[in-house]
C-alpha cells in the first residue's frame, strides 16, 4: 500500500512539474510536423553529402519547395596525425568534424537557431594502407551520422511548443 501511494505522489509531482514530452502525437505531432518542414540545401563536400542524407532520414523532408524553414550547414572536417612512433611514423590520428549551422524560417528570413556541432573519433594506423584509409572514411560516415543526431536534436528543442 505504502508502494502505491509513492507511486501516485510521485506521478502527479511528474505532471505538475511542466516536463512534456517532446515527440508527443508521434508523427503527427507539433515536433515531427516542424521537422519535416526542414530543407537541408546542398553542403560542400563527400562529408556534406553524407550530413545532409543523414538530417534528410532524420527529419522527414517533405520535399524541396515545400519547406518553412532552411538548415544551412558549413562543415570542418580536419584528420591530424599524433602518437609518433620512432619520431617518423603517425601512430593514430584523429579526425574531427564541425558543424556550423542556421535555422532560418524562409517566410520572414529571420534566423532561429545558429549554433555549432562538434563530433570526432581516434583511428589507430595500421602497416595496410588500405585498412588505415578505410578506417578513416568509416569514422567519417559515423561522425556524419552524430552530427546530424545533434543538429536533429537542437532543432527539436528549437521547434518544440513553448508554454
Amino acid at each position: 500500500m505504502i508502494r502505491f501511494l509513492a507511486l501516485t505522489f510521485l506521478a502527479f509531482a511528474l505532471a505538475g512539474c511542466g516536463l512534456q514530452p517532446m515527440y508527443a502525437g508521434g508523427s503527427s505531432g507539433q515536433v515531427a510536423r516542424g521537422l519535416a518542414e526542414v530543407e537541408v540545401p546542398a553542403i560542400e563536400g563527400r562529408a556534406g553529402w553524407l550530413v545532409r542524407n543523414a538530417l534528410n532520414d532524420r527529419l522527414g523532408a517533405a520535399g524541396e519547395g515545400s519547406a518553412r524553414y532552411r538548415l544551412d550547414v558549413r562543415l570542418d572536417d580536419s584528420l591530424e596525425g599524433f602518437g609518433l612512433i620512432n619520431d617518423i611514423e603517425i601512430a593514430r590520428e584523429r579526425r574531427t568534424l564541425r558543424a556550423r549551422y542556421q535555422l532560418v524560417d524562409t517566410t520572414t528570413d529571420e534566423i532561429l537557431l545558429d549554433a555549432t556541432s562538434r563530433s570526432d573519433a581516434g583511428i589507430d594506423v595500421v602497416s595496410s594502407e588500405y585498412a588505415t584509409i578505410s578506417a578513416e572514411q568509416a569514422a567519417l560516415e559515423n561522425l556524419s551520422r552524430d552530427i546530424a543526431d545533434r543538429i536533429v536534436q537542437r532543432l527539436s528543442l528549437t521547434l518544440r511548443p513553448q508554454p
